[in-house]
């Protein structure tokens, strides 16, 4: 898989992470003022984008304006580390490093429309902060379940989670 795929394969789990990452375990306690952490699986459908349909575990720490994002195989090896401050967002994977000047950019690169990074935190913590394309379900947040959907601009992306209690 190339390397551009493999980065937009990881960006769309990173955004199907935060969506969902935050229902399904209590934050923990933050390590600095804002941050959170959240964990479980999830699961990711792009349409018409057979190698970026995935599911993975994932640990998400941080805010939208610092954080980390660990995505794990089936087995619990650490697949890709995303982790980004301001000015920077950095993609560990596969031994190679790529930077970018911010999360914004390094979603744009990777999914070739631009993330709603704030909204996604506001989504985790069970707002349904509306955002332009995007529709999301809170209703199951408590049942440790979130779901959205990208719908414009295409293609349609699908994003489950299911968190561990």
């Amino acid at each position: 898989m190339s390397t551009a795929r493999l980065l937009r394969a990881w960006w769309l789990a990173l955004a199907c992470a935060l969506l969902l990452a935050g229902c399904a375990t209590p934050p923990r306690t933050p390590s600095a003022p804002g941050a959170q952490s959240w964990s479980g699986r999830l699961a990711l459908n792009v349409e018409g984008r057979a190698n970026q349909s995935f599911s993975a575990g994932f640990e998400l720490k941080g805010a939208p304006e610092a954080g980390e994002l660990t995505l794990t195989n089936p087995l619990g090896g650490t697949a890709a580390v995303l982790a980004w401050s301001p000015g920077t967002a950095t993609l560990r994977a596969n031994g190679t490093t790529r930077q970018f000047a911010s999360l914004e950019e390094l979603a744009q690169e990777a999914t070739g429309a631009p993330l709603p990074v704030a909204s996604l935190f506001d989504w985790l913590a069970g707002k349904a902060t509306p955002v332009s394309g995007w529709g999301v379900d809170v209703s199951s947040v408590a049942d440790g379940r979130l779901h959205a959907q990208r719908t414009t601009p295409p293609p349609l992306v699908d994003l489950r989670v299911v968190f561990e209690h």
